[in-house]
């Protein structure tokens, strides 16, 4: 798939407000300062489409962009950064379930783990989350420029056999930089693949 466009349209506080529309419509969620700003500047070819910053949690609201005049891309608030307040951090997370769990153009959900990390515990249990409550969705191993190649399938392994414990077959995963643009072609096309079969 080639991107030949990549429109900012909306970001909104509350799930109950984003856009109504028929196309289909793919977000990215992660643990805070897992690189999904950088993620989706690199797959959209554009260099400053999704906010990126050195504080993590920076992204409070859900952003939309409108990609190729075809389909979605969803920025959402990432999860787990214990810096907040209380209050704020259960609207964060009333947020992310109201729009994961209630969403109905949403097509598939795409988790971002931090493929430099062991299996975390608050990933791990999101993904149970999303699998209880029937949230279709796909794993993106992040940051695989910043670890050795041995390293880098070590860790992406013992992700996927942690998760091989509860699952019986595993989601789709693609293994991405946003330094030098490994996995942008698997992705895209990916998305390209579940575009065509609606």
């Amino acid at each position: 798939m080639k991107i030949l466009s990549a429109d900012f349209v909306i970001s909104n506080g509350r799930a109950d407000m984003c856009p109504h529309h028929e196309l289909p419509e793919y977000a990215f969620i992660g643990r805070s300062n897992v690189g999904k700003s950088s993620l989706i500047n690199m797959l959209t070819g554009r260099k400053a489409l999704a906010m990126t910053s050195s504080t993590p949690g920076k992204t409070m609201l859900i952003n939309h962009f409108l990609i190729n005049k075809g389909w979605y891309l969803v920025d959402l608030p990432g999860y787990g950064y214990a810096k907040r307040g209380k209050r704020e951090m259960e609207k964060l997370q009333n947020l992310i379930e109201h729009y994961v769990l209630e969403r109905e153009e949403l097509t598939q959900l795409f988790v971002l783990i931090d493929s430099r990390l062991e299996p975390q515990r608050i990933d791990l249990a999101f993904i149970r989350y999303l699998g209880e409550h029937g949230v279709p969705f796909g794993i993106i191993f992040t940051k695989a420029d910043k670890s050795k190649p041995g390293q880098l399938k070590s860790h992406i392994n013992a992700f996927l056999h942690t998760l091989g414990e509860e699952w019986e077959e595993l989601p789709p995963h693609f293994v991405t930089s946003s330094n030098d643009g490994t996995g942008r072609d698997e992705l895209l096309n990916y998305i390209e693949q579940v575009n065509q079969s609606l």
